[in-house]
């Protein structure tokens, strides 16, 4: 299966597939054993909380309960004592290649403050529904000719790229390719030519594109200065965006702007602009930053003058509307879909480009360096760049260069997957607070030395402080990491049951 085939699996599928895997491993006399011990509902329990994690991080250590008036200790209890002798974590790892549980919390979390940006809630006024807000979406410049997927208004696939008389590059390839490829063809991404494709220039734009995205906002509140002058009346631009990789390994962002009113005298109120402005002047207005801004790279010892830092052709600044149902405008995006797009790319990486690798190392790296593919090339250049030479001081290598160097395993990508400014809505930490709270309101009572969790506590009086250590990561036996994926399937699966009937029921 290739990187985009595999990129449109949703969570359920991926687990569903990471379970028949571990069946077909797990030892069965394992699994009966753990099912048949008297204690099993007990350990069942104790795992609840990172049950679907694929590689939860094992504690051990003691913990406390501690009155919060007093400070006084009112019980202590060692992991010992608990099952396995260890305390479950998950894992909070946002890729879904990775860990499909902890990404779908990511990704609902993510969706909810895209959400409340564009309609309201979670401490944004529901008058933010009414702002003119833009979906954006930004592309890197080529660096060299590759195969696409190339579809016309009919949807009917169109020739990769046909051109009778393209003459032979330098290397005796011709940029041309007649074949109409599927968008899950492996070659879709693949340069025509390995050897003409400029792979420093992305790798270093890769790097890079964190600071493009900046200035492009500075350009965009220079201007919109202009609008303020008009209306006499103070603005400023909110935005939450996500970035993600190409099939050639570039990143491009995805970008919801949206235009607010701004009292100098309460910054954290959040009001609405003039009514003379809309959505279309916002697009406008945006399209224009991003065609004006650009720069050089520093020096670097394989090019003293430095690489250009530009954004690509392919601008689609598009207004929101409040909607949930389908697309039929193709000028304007609703609300709803565009909050579920950046959700699900926020938990998505370079497995898209056809790479995915923890950081990499020196005894490591040869193993991903082949010449031979496009990958293996940005990745060599990646390491090749970021490397610190003779005579160069060591800290200010760090802070310019050598990112390139540890973000190779990111194709020289080191910023934020999801990002957002300050007043665009919520936090993923309010967010996780939030979730916090409400498991501990709805906790199963039962007896305080049964189940022992980091959040746990039934008596409001009393916090849980834990002194823990890091014990490992991952379940003791294929068979423990089945029961509990499976576990959690099913309590995933009545939730969603739930959630449908009390939906038909409030429709009816």
């Amino acid at each position: 299966m290739t990187s985009t085939a595999r990129d449109r699996l949703t969570v359920d599928e991926i687990g569903a597939r990471r379970r028949a895997r571990l069946a077909r491993e797990f030892s069965t006399a394992d699994a009966l054993a753990r099912a048949g011990d008297e204690g099993y509902g007990r350990w069942l329990d104790h795992v609840s909380p990172a049950a679907g994690c694929a590689h939860p991080v094992k504690l051990s250590g003691t913990v406390y309960r501690v009155e919060q008036s007093t400070g006084r200790i009112t019980s202590e209890r060692h992991t010992s004592e608990m099952p396995d002798g260890l305390i479950y974590t998950a894992c909070g790892n946002r890729r879904a290649s990775v860990c499909p549980s902890c990404a779908e919390t990511y990704r609902a979390d993510t969706f909810q403050l895209v959400t409340a940006g564009l309609v309201g809630g979670k401490g944004t006024p529901a008058s933010v529904a009414g702002h003119p807000t833009v979906f954006l979406t930004v592309t890197a410049p080529s660096f060299g000719a590759v195969h696409s997927h190339r579809t016309g208004s009919n949807g009917r696939l169109l020739p990769c790229h046909p051109r009778r008389d393209a003459t032979l590059c330098e290397h005796g390839v011709a940029p041309a390719c007649w074949e109409r490829h599927a968008e899950t063809d492996s070659v879709v991404g693949q340069p025509m030519c390995l050897d003409c494709y400029d792979h420093p220039h992305q790798a270093v734009w890769n790097m890079h594109v964190g600071e493009l995205w900046r200035r492009t906002m500075i350009g965009a509140n220079r201007d919109l200065r202009h609008l303020e002058r008009l209306h006499k009346t103070r603005m400023r631009l909110s935005y939450t965006k996500v970035a993600e990789f190409q099939a050639r390994g570039a990143v491009h962002l995805h970008a919801l702007v949206r235009l607010d009113g701004r009292d100098p005298d309460n910054p954290l109120a959040t009001l609405a602009p003039p009514p003379g402005i809309s959505a279309g002047q916002l697009a406008l207005l945006l399209r224009s930053a991003v065609g004006g801004t650009a720069f050089t790279t520093g020096p670097h010892p394989y090019r003293p003058a430095g690489w250009e830092i530009t954004w690509g052709s392919q601008v689609d600044p598009r207004p929101i509307r409040l909607a949930a149902k389908d697309l039929d405008d193709q000028a304007e995006i609703t609300t709803t879909a565009v909050a579920a797009y950046l959700a699900k790319y926020a938990t998505k990486a370079t497995e898209t480009a056809g790479h995915l690798s923890t950081r990499l190392r020196p005894d490591t790296v040869r193993s991903y360096t082949d010449l031979a593919t496009h990958t293996g090339r940005q990745i060599d250049a990646c390491w090749r760049l970021g490397q610190r030479l003779r005579g160069y001081d060591a800290e200010e290598w760090a802070t310019s260069w050598g990112r390139l160097w540890r973000w190779a395993h990111m194709l020289g990508f080191a910023g934020h997957f999801s990002t957002r400014s300050r007043r665009y809505s919520t936090t993923l930490t309010a967010l996780r607070q939030a979730r916090r709270d409400w498991q501990l309101a709805h906790a199963t009572t039962g007896p305080a030395d049964d189940v022992e969790r980091l959040d746990d506590g039934q008596d409001t009086t009393e916090v849980v402080i834990s002194s823990l250590q890091y014990a490992g990561i991952g379940w003791h036996t294929t068979a423990d990491a089945l029961l509990a994926s499976t576990a959690a399937a099913q309590a995933r699966d009545r939730r969603r049951t739930a959630r449908e009937e009390l939906t038909t029921a409030t429709a009816g």
